[in-house]
């Protein structure tokens, strides 16, 4: 495990528990703590020494930050740290295996894992792991199996994911986990300045409603509010509203706004004519 952050840990620890033998990690002080509670086994390695570990290995994986992939890569690969029949991973679900070229040019199977899930801390990957989808991105037929036994081995359930669309499949993951909370992080600000002292208890139940619904019925049949609706007037006082107290909210409400419209009107809910109405008031906004 080179970086044995909170991904990799947890990763480690869960396939320690299918009966793989971590023989080795490396990084930082943070990643020497987390091996001492979780790899018992595992011995450590300062990063300097990071291809010690690696050479140890049949499998080999970087879970150092999307940014530095290919750079750690290179310099393992630079001190033969990989060899023909290894196997190589990286947990990023945007960067591509060009980024593990320079072990690939060694002979090793290069492939990536990425856990649909967020990790806290490791304890709670660890929990969350089971059940949790695994994308697995490989360069051959049998990378991909070798992905999905590892994720079968976490707990996990493997999907395939080709590399060319990594960016785009990451950029849904985002939506998905990143920008749900910073939507509700605004929605707490602007209840805040509408007057409401501790807002979460009193929205919860409306974001927990809308939450459970996309899942139970699908995102076209949960969508509600003004623009599904096709209610221009009341879109043209939020905005003005936004405009005078937090002006810096209008574009994400216009972009949102016209979104949820076409969501709306492809579900059937929203006639054409509603939503030019919709873009009518919206266009004074852009």
């Amino acid at each position: 495990m080179i970086g044995a952050g909170r991904v990799a840990t947890a990763l480690a620890a869960r396939w320690a528990g299918a009966g793989h033998h971590v023989v080795a990690a490396s990084g930082r002080d943070q990643s020497r703590e987390r091996t001492r509670r979780f790899l018992v086994e595992a011995h450590f390695y300062p990063y300097e020494q990071a291809h010690e570990g690696a050479r140890r290995a049949q499998l080999v994986v970087l879970g150092v930050p999307d940014d530095l992939i290919a750079e750690v890569c290179a310099q393992l690969a630079e001190r033969q740290a990989f060899q023909p029949g290894r196997h190589v991973v990286h947990l990023s679900g945007s960067v591509g295996l060009d980024a593990l070229s320079s072990a690939q040019a060694l002979g090793a199977e290069v492939l990536s894992l990425h856990p649909l899930q967020s990790f806290p801390d490791v304890e709670e990957g660890i929990a969350r792991l089971p059940g949790s989808s695994i994308a697995v991105t490989a360069a051959s037929d049998p990378g991909f199996a070798y992905g999905e036994s590892l994720a079968r081995d976490a707990g996990g359930v493997p999907f395939r994911i080709a590399d060319e669309v990594k960016p785009l499949y990451h950029a849904a993951a985002v939506f998905c986990s990143n920008y749900l909370v910073v939507v509700e992080g605004m929605a707490e600000h602007l209840f805040r300045l509408a007057g409401m002292k501790e807002p979460l208890p009193s929205f919860q139940p409306l974001a927990r409603t809308a939450f459970e619904s996309t899942f139970a019925k699908g995102p076209e049949a949960a969508l509600t509010g003004p623009a599904a609706r096709g209610d221009a007037g009341t879109i043209a006082r939020n905005l003005a509203a936004l405009a005078e107290r937090v002006p810096e909210a209008v574009p994400a409400y216009v972009t949102l706004a016209r979104v949820a419209a076409s969501l709306a009107v492809r579900s059937g809910r929203l006639t054409s004519s509603g939503q030019a109405q919709v873009e009518e008031v919206l266009g004074r906004w852009t």
